[in-house]
């Protein structure tokens, strides 16, 4: 068993945990990691000390951004925004699952939670993606992205809104969402094209249309922006590889994997999260997702005579967990569930690097 609190309290409301986290061992200030020489790792053109850092979800404020570079995590993700407030998911919204082994990605799987959190460490999610208005995130954004030091970055993490729209609507309301971003000085985005699509009866990067005509419109609006497309996993590879060849000269990078969805119940059969009976799994049952993806993606920007960085995401834990990601093709490797119960994951994984 591992402590059930750690840098998000899931006892508590996601809203409760804006105003009152973090917690846990990211919530004590005295304890911080502290880089020593030069940064020798890339991201996008900015010296990092290391190629490792915590992807878009966990991290929703300032106070959050904070204590994750404190604790060595160099690359950190504000939590995605949206152009337009958006609605938060009813509690609850983050739970421990059982799962053994790989978790199957069809589209009947089923999963029980759990009433502790175990190693190897497995948990469900529903959220929503909420967001504030411009307003109110635009700052939250301005002040986080002047926390990094030497050698640390902030992502910005972009949710396109489509509830009630065209598809052309869609595609505008990315790139309106990028110039709302880049007001604040972001310099590298990451475009969340794999959950729900509001509406559509497909996820966005599942729709190469969709994901094409997005990508086209980002980039012709902003010629030198450097922006990533964040990936759901692929099951059918010819799909994927017909998207790398469309938008894979286009973007600067792709990251994979989001969470992968399953009916989440309790012990009884019972709906977990009410009038949502699936939710996202991530965690150990997803690492072969991931490195499925990143070894594909690796494979096809070479093939294709790309130069595309490539995020991998996706169940890792521990330092072999992120090695296993290098030795897959990423340049950068991201984690959330092991972060969010580790607050010195990225002090392992710098041991490891030395």
């Amino acid at each position: 068993m591992i402590k059930q609190i750690q840098l998000y309290n899931d006892q508590i409301d996601f809203e409760d945990n804006k105003r009152e986290g973090p917690f846990g061992d990211y919530a004590d200030d005295t304890k911080t990691y502290k880089n020593v020489g030069e940064p020798k790792y890339d991201f996008f053109g900015i010296p990092v000390y290391s190629p490792f850092g915590i992807a878009a979800g966990p991290l929703p404020t300032t106070k959050f951004i904070r204590s994750a570079l404190n604790k060595g995590f160099d690359i950190v993700t504000l939590k995605s925004v949206r152009t337009a407030p958006f609605p938060l998911n009813p509690y609850p919204q983050v739970r421990p699952v059982q799962v053994k082994g790989d978790l199957d990605p069809g589209p009947d799987t089923k999963v029980v939670v759990a009433y502790k959190y175990t190693q190897p460490l497995a948990i469900t999610n529903s959220f929503g993606i909420p967001s504030v208005s411009p307003s109110e995130w635009q700052p939250v954004m301005e002040e986080s992205l002047q926390l990094p030091k030497k050698g640390q970055v902030l992502l910005a993490a972009l949710q396109g809104t489509a509830r009630g729209k065209g598809r052309e609507d869609f595609v505008q309301d990315h790139v309106k969402g990028v110039e709302l971003v880049l007001k604040t000085g972001a310099k590298v985005i990451e475009i969340n094209l794999s959950c729900p699509n509001e509406g559509e009866d497909v996820l966005a990067c599942f729709d190469t249309d969709i994901t094409t005509r997005i990508v086209n419109a980002v980039r012709d609006a902003y010629p030198d922006l450097k922006f990533v497309i964040k990936l759901a996993y692929f099951s059918d590879h010819k799909q994927l590889k017909d998207l790398v060849k469309k938008v894979g000269d286009k973007v600067s990078g792709f990251s994979a994997i989001n969470t992968i969805p399953a009916f989440v119940v309790d012990k009884n059969g019972k709906e977990v999260y009410p009038g949502r009976p699936k939710a996202g799994v991530s965690g150990a049952p997803v690492k072969w997702a991931g490195l499925e993806m990143t070894k594909l993606l690796n494979q096809y920007r070479g093939e294709l005579g790309y130069d595309y960085k490539i995020l991998g995401m996706g169940g890792v834990l521990n330092a072999a967990d992120f090695h296993e990601y290098l030795a897959a093709g990423a340049d950068t490797v991201m984690s959330v569930t092991g972060a969010m119960w580790n607050q010195d994951l990225a002090k392992e994984i710098k041991a490891s690097l030395n």
